[in-house]
């Protein structure tokens, strides 16, 4: 015979749900209160060549995975194939070393997205117009 029920807390009047930790609590706080001195030993630190400081300290200003607005203007693209002609300038800003190829490759998906959106939309139109036609004929 099982001690609890299936799918019943062993403790049903125990910690609230989003309750926090006293001691979380207590070291936030703790850490708020230091900040500043904390933040001026680590830029302290990372002056003095502390590769560890110094990379927190970076991570900080430049944080890691942080996506930033890629200056780059892309050309309109109405149809399908003005997808052509922005794939050819993202390919010569790469080559002009106006963008890496990271963001590069960001851009053609968006191009790539946004074509097949378009390509999606006018087949769409034409199998409308079709399918009127045909609906057309069927009655004269």
């Amino acid at each position: 015979m099982a001690q609890f029920q299936k799918g019943q807390s062993g403790n049903p009047a125990g910690r609230p749900r989003g309750s926090r930790n006293k001691r979380t609590i207590a070291v936030e706080k703790l850490l708020t209160e230091k900040a500043e001195a904390l933040t001026k030993v680590a830029i302290e630190l990372a002056e003095g060549k502390n590769i560890d400081a110094l990379r927190m300290c970076m991570d900080r200003v430049y944080p890691k995975g942080r996506e930033r607005p890629t200056p780059f203007e892309l050309p309109q693209i109405a149809a399908p194939k003005d997808a052509v002609n922005a794939m050819s300038t993202i390919v010569q800003a790469v080559a002009d070393g106006d963008l890496t190829t990271a963001e590069a490759a960001e851009l053609i998906k968006v191009v790539q997205g946004f074509s097949q959106t378009v390509w999606d939309a006018d087949i769409e139109e034409r199998l409308k117009r079709i399918e009127e036609k045909l609906n057309d004929s069927k009655k004269a």
